[in-house]
């Protein structure tokens, strides 16, 4: 896995997004030589051109980042890959006129551009052609060793029988007598020497899953391999760097307290954060006047009640504030004001409710509380008082999810559908935990890019 300002991306992804970055260049090189071929004049030095060039293969690249075609489904489904890339084509033609509107110099004419679009668009299929047809998703796969038999290692082997896992269990050492859930486990006993093992199974790195560990670690036989220049992982960060969540289950206050996460020397960042917030903000407020102007109207004549409703939340450090949204729901939605998880398919929700939610529009009126400072334009979503106090009571850590503000999208909500359990809870806790530990500018970029995607192809929008 390659750490890219402490978010973990597969070597193999990296090197995908690389080739065809180069693909992208090439397609507007190709395409500017053969319009300069067919309009008869001299196509001139590359370095001429290097800014449209560059302008043309970024906007692409981060389209198809929006459009999850480094996700796990694209990189196994040709059919997938070749919509989302059609989707991410469509998105780069939008950004690119937005970009030649403002900067004429910084992109490519109009017809170089349809010529670099049709030639990109037949670049990356037959790359992903090959991928698929000859690795497959078993090229983004790393064989691991698992030292452990029992539940822990039990829930490393569902984690590599997922779909789309990039990981292949390579086989289970039992370190002790007491482990058998894993019957295919080899006894430590039975093998003379683990660094040899592991090198004999060809795999690329041990995760330690024992279910008891206070003097039990064989700290020999680990040092060991790490000198075969074999990676030695704990399962708690393992299941981090796969999953994108700080895990529950196996994660305890010594292994947070100790983490290279939950940093505070982000000053600079946080400065940077807050800056784009409010200009982000600002502009977004300015372009989707009209949608709120639209959806105003359509919900006033849909039901009756307040087109606008306020709500407390709980922000950052566990402050109270108040969020204001587009009514989507019936006035009566809530018998007594009490608190009421969504359900899929909820009945309270309009018919207006149903399309301003599915495309995100009643959350507009919250860029007011990014203005204010109460909240973000990426964190954990804010919660209910109540459902906050339900939740600490129930949920281990629920309160540190709180140290970062609130935001209007975030990584639990690209990653994981609306919540409306305790067991819904807990899983988004999970992803916020992991957000509030590795926040970098690079995470929130990567977040904003996937919202599109989460808003184009609605995932649990309730």
């Amino acid at each position: 896995m390659f750490r890219l300002f402490k978010h973990y991306v597969p070597h193999a992804v990296v090197w995908l997004a690389l080739i065809e970055f180069f693909a992208l260049l090439g397609s507007a090189e190709a395409a500017w030589r053969l319009y300069a071929h067919f309009a008869g004049f001299d196509a001139g030095l590359l370095g001429a051109r290097w800014l449209p060039l560059t302008t043309f293969a970024v906007a692409n690249s981060l389209a198809m980042m929006a459009t999850g075609m480094y996700g796990n489904e694209a990189l196994r489904s040709m059919k997938f890959a070749t919509a989302r890339l059609l989707a991410a084509v469509s998105l780069g033609v939008i950004f690119l006129s937005v970009v030649g509107f403002l900067l004429p110099t910084a992109t490519l004419w109009r017809v170089n551009s349809l010529y670099a679009m049709a030639l990109a668009i037949l670049a990356l299929f037959v790359i992903r052609l090959i991928l698929t047809q000859s690795a497959g998703a078993e090229a983004f796969k790393r064989r691991i060793l698992v030292l452990g038999a029992g539940t822990r290692a039990a829930r490393l082997q569902a984690l590599a029988d997922a779909p789309g896992s990039g990981i292949a269990i390579a086989g289970f050492v039992a370190m002790s007598g007491g482990e058998k859930v894993m019957k295919a486990a080899v006894a430590r006993e039975a093998i003379a020497n683990l660094s040899e093992h592991v090198v004999a199974l060809g795999a690329g790195e041990v995760v330690l899953a024992m279910e008891e560990r206070r003097n039990s670690l064989p700290l020999g036989d680990l040092l060991r391999v790490k000198t075969t220049g074999v990676h030695v992982n704990d399962i708690a960060s393992f299941i981090e760097r796969e999953t994108g969540r700080v895990d529950l289950a196996t994660t305890n206050p010594s292994a947070l307290i100790f983490s290279d996460g939950f940093s505070a020397g982000q000053r600079i960042s946080k400065a940077g954060k807050r800056v784009f917030d409010i200009l982000a903000s600002l502009i977004v407020l300015v372009i989707g006047l009209p949608l709120v102007a639209i959806a105003a109207i359509a919900v006033k004549l849909d039901s009756k009640g307040p087109i606008f409703y306020r709500q407390a939340r709980v922000g950052l450090f566990g402050e109270p504030y108040e969020i204001v949204k587009i009514r989507s729901m019936r006035t009566d939605a809530e018998v007594a004001g009490r608190a009421v998880w969504a359900a899929e398919n909820d009945p309270r929700i309009t018919r207006v409710g149903n399309i301003i939610r599915k495309l995100r529009i009643d959350e507009l009126p919250q860029l007011w509380c990014v203005l204010k400072g109460h909240m973000s334009f990426v964190g954990p979503r804010p919660e209910r008082p109540s459902f906050v106090e339900e939740l600490e009571e129930q949920l281990p850590y629920y309160a540190e999810r709180h140290m970062v503000k609130p935001g209007l999208t975030g990584w639990a909500q690209i990653n994981y559908p609306y919540g409306a359990s305790v067991e819904d809870a807990r899983v988004k806790l999970e992803y916020d935990l992991y957000y509030a530990k590795n926040y970098s500018p690079f995470l929130d970029l990567l977040i904003l890019l996937q919202t599109v995607r989460v808003v184009l192809w609605p995932e649990g929008a309730r």
